[in-house]
């Protein structure tokens, strides 16, 4: 339960900074980030390159913007970008990259939404003056589906990106989720991409922001980008600061998070009427169904908020809870009885 009395399962976007963020952010020595001058920032910076086994990073106030920088800086006008039918690019960011970057999107269906490489290099454009040139192969890992993607599968699509010249790169949105879950270094996800985009407001508890990072000329390049972007931001310290404590010191505790959610699982599992997808448990999101009819589906929502309960509307007939700081096993017993209660007497 958050310090509003909320038992939030919506997404981990909804975590609220922690006391050492909230007291690093009003002791904060604040420059003018455009000058490259506010020392907070710079300090993220140098530590989130070194976290990240990267050359470089740039803070930038949201993953839609890292995740276009990605794209800007790899890609020329008229080019064509390779990623997932659901991947977060594509599905999620208002079509940016088509608007801003000018190009296009080839999507390509994984079963079960893992990347499958040799259909990505089947996309891959041939030499042709018909078809638009490929610029950019684009990943995500965690997969929004709460999978986790192989270490096997990012080296292979890496290898296939250096046989045909081509740059990777990841949106890494929950890439410490992803570490954890596979009991090994951020380092050993991101050897394998070009750049990458990291989210400090999600489980990490910053209450705003998100990481690119790659070659130092490429983040260069990116800066300049941001600036066009209207991201070109001036005493960033105040931001800095609690993500800073997000990327460093967060991640360690993420496992809670996985563990809670299975916890989740096993009990929404219990509930007769509702079918968890147990194969898709690999981070801290529990994904379900639930047979009931429509008209009493739609209205879940509304009925969990008469009880301080907030979950989001069913999306593509599948429920998401998600666990994250602000959620304990009390929090999602209650969640679950709520459900089991409202599943029974209607």
């Amino acid at each position: 339960m958050n310090e509003l009395g909320i038992i939030d399962l919506r997404s981990d976007t909804v975590t609220h900074p922690t006391t050492a963020m909230r007291q690093a952010m009003f002791e904060a020595v604040v420059g003018d980030d455009v000058y490259h001058d506010d020392p907070a920032t710079n300090e993220l910076e140098a530590e989130a390159a070194r976290i990240l086994g990267m050359e470089a990073a740039l803070f930038v106030p949201s993953g839609t913007m890292g995740n276009q920088l990605g794209v800007l800086v790899h890609t020329q006008r008229g080019q064509e970008i390779v990623l997932g039918s659901e991947a977060h690019i594509f599905v999620h960011e208002v079509g940016g990259a088509a608007v801003i970057a000018g190009v296009s999107m080839k999507t390509v269906s994984f079963e079960g939404l893992l990347p499958d490489p040799d259909r990505i290099e089947s996309a891959i454009r041939p030499e042709d003056i018909h078809q638009p040139e490929t610029g950019l192969i684009c990943l995500e890992n965690a997969l929004s589906n709460g999978k986790v993607v192989p270490q096997e599968t990012m080296k292979a699509v890496h290898e296939i990106a250096k046989r045909h010249n081509l740059p990777v790169h990841l949106d890494g949105a929950r890439i410490f989720n992803s570490a954890v879950a596979l009991g090994i270094d951020v380092r050993d996800i991101t050897q394998y991409v070009d750049t990458v985009n990291v989210c400090v407001s999600k489980g990490l508890c910053a209450p705003i922001g998100s990481i690119f990072a790659g070659r130092k000329e490429t983040v260069t390049r990116a800066r300049k980008w941001r600036k066009l972007l209207g991201g070109g931001m001036r005493q960033t310290g105040f931001m800095a600061a609690p993500a800073l404590i997000a990327i460093r010191d967060m991640p360690w505790r993420l496992h809670e998070d996985h563990e809670n959610a299975r916890y989740m699982a096993e009990k929404l599992a219990a509930i007769d009427q509702v079918k968890v997808k147990s194969d898709r448990l690999d981070i801290n999101m529990v994904f379900f169904t639930i047979e009931r009819e429509k008209e009493l589906l739609d209205k879940l929502p509304d009925l969990f908020a008469e009880d301080n309960i907030m979950i989001n509307e069913l999306e593509d007939g599948e429920w998401r809870w998600v666990a994250h700081i602000d959620i304990d096993k009390t929090d999602i017993d209650k969640a679950v009885e709520k459900l089991n209660t409202v599943l029974k007497f209607n």
